[in-house]
């Protein structure tokens, strides 16, 4: 019997989703199912939700839930973390500071990662939350998987990776934006062959393929010929800020750096798309991308609707699955963990460490590529080479930050946050670094990360 860990599993939306893939999967029937989450209104909801909707499909599964996290990893085959420590509120709080002080969209807001909820450098809770887990799994269940899906999968891989033994694998959506660059061509998805990597949230096409042959031309045509045109019309009927992938920053992104972006990496770039509100929405459209002032609250609202439709559809006796539809979701996290119990072999796009795989790249950095799965474990595949301009002008600037807020983490001092600080194109001097990093550590919150940052 397989015994599956969920940490944070009071996300309601995105647990409904897990329970409803976990269900629809035979082969995993049988397992127990532990819900973990501090809040126990959340995790009572969850569990209600997951008991029904077994039901409801007839799927064998045991539920279980709990606050207290050791119990729930002991004795675990895969822990799920999606847990953000302190929740959204926390961040946005610390955002609201940095703006006070100049730094449009706070002081994570850096070059190559402009993701709203990819908290590095001020995201001290967020990285001893998730090094605290692997540690716990590193006693209670050496043998265990850790699916890392909060974020930032980027930092967070990385460091697990290095500072314990826990078998971690990092896993994000992201890469699915091939399916809407294939859809926007009019290309068939099942035809196309494509390949995509780097780090997360920073990953490049390079291998797009339509029925064996090279699909970039289907790219360069849309470019030349239909472009101007989509354009037109989106910005004129444009309801999603998250409806970026063909936008104007991700073609430019691709005329600069030689390979067309994917997923999330058009949110990021420099600050040539981000310098305020009005940029944004030159290069994202109306509501001027997911992680402006506009798009981002946009994103916020959802999060809550979802979790009020959830919870409104568990206190409805009416069937769950008219809510949740019992259909497979294109999330690859239940069929890697099929892959792993049961020795199933899939390919998958995961964050592990390269060894390798990506050159001129270390090792010991978390990479996102293509890998077989098996009851074995990763096995890197390998991949195509990156432009030497993607790597010096976009790689190597981000892994820098990522290795920064590390040091930060690990090693503490005030002096790592004022050297994040004093580099930034927003910083007009040093009284202004100061004063935000004096507001930001006073918060009545970050007392534990105000002594770190002594």
């Amino acid at each position: 019997m397989v015994k599956i860990t969920v940490i944070g599993a009071g996300s309601l939306a995105w647990s409904a989703t897990l329970v409803r893939d976990l269900c629809l999967t035979p082969s995993l029937r049988g397992s127990t199912v532990v819900f973990m989450d501090i809040n126990k209104e959340r995790l009572s909801l969850i569990d209600a939700f997951a008991k029904r909707y077994a039901s409801e499909v007839k799927a064998n599964l045991v539920f279980e839930k709990t606050t207290d996290r050791r119990a729930a990893l002991k004795d675990s085959d895969v822990v799920i973390n999606t847990a953000m420590a302190g929740g959204h509120s926390y961040y946005e709080n610390m955002r609201m500071i940095s703006e006070k002080h100049g730094y449009y969209r706070g002081i994570n807001s850096v070059e190559w990662n402009m993701v709203s909820d990819y908290h590095t450098i001020w995201g001290y809770y967020q990285f001893k939350l998730a090094l605290d887990i692997a540690r716990d799994i590193e006693e209670l269940s050496p043998e265990a998987w850790l699916l890392q899906l909060a974020n930032p999968v980027f930092e967070l891989t990385t460091l697990i990776s290095r500072e314990t033994k826990t078998r971690i694998i990092g896993l994000c959506h992201g890469h699915l934006g091939y399916l809407e660059i294939s859809s926007i061509l009019g290309l068939n998805p099942r035809n196309i062959d494509f390949e995509a990597i780097g780090f997360n949230h920073v990953i490049w096409l390079t291998r797009f393929k339509h029925d064996g042959e090279d699909a970039y031309r289907f790219i360069d045509d849309w470019i030349r010929n239909k472009a101007e045109e989509y354009w037109r019309i989106w910005r004129e009927d444009q309801v999603n800020p998250f409806d970026i992938q063909m936008s104007p920053a991700a073609v430019d992104m691709y005329r600069t750096y030689g390979l067309f972006p994917v997923g999330d990496t058009v949110r990021g770039g420099t600050w040539k798309y981000h310098w305020n509100l009005e940029t944004k929405r030159k290069w994202y459209g109306s509501l001027a991308g997911p992680d402006s002032e506009t798009g981002w609250k946009v994103y916020l609202d959802m999060l809550q609707y979802n979790f009020d439709t959830i919870a409104a559809a568990i206190k409805d006796p009416a069937p769950l699955t008219r809510v949740l539809p019992p259909n497979l979701s294109r999330e690859s996290v239940v069929p890697i963990i099929d892959s792993l119990m049961n020795d199933k072999v899939g390919t998958y796009q995961v964050n592990v460490l390269n060894m390798g795989v990506i050159a001129d790249l270390p090792d010991d950095v978390a990479v996102e590529i293509p890998a077989k799965v098996d009851g074995r474990g990763v096995h890197r595949m390998r991949v195509e080479k990156l432009p030497r301009r993607i790597v010096n002008y976009v790689l190597r600037p981000r892994m820098m930050r990522m290795e920064w807020a590390l040091e930060a983490f690990l090693d503490g001092g005030r002096d790592t946050l004022f050297e994040w600080l004093v580099t930034d194109t927003r910083t007009k001097s040093t009284e202004q670094v100061n004063q935000v990093i004096d507001d930001i550590l006073s918060m009545p919150e970050n007392l534990e990360m105000a002594k770190h940052f002594k």
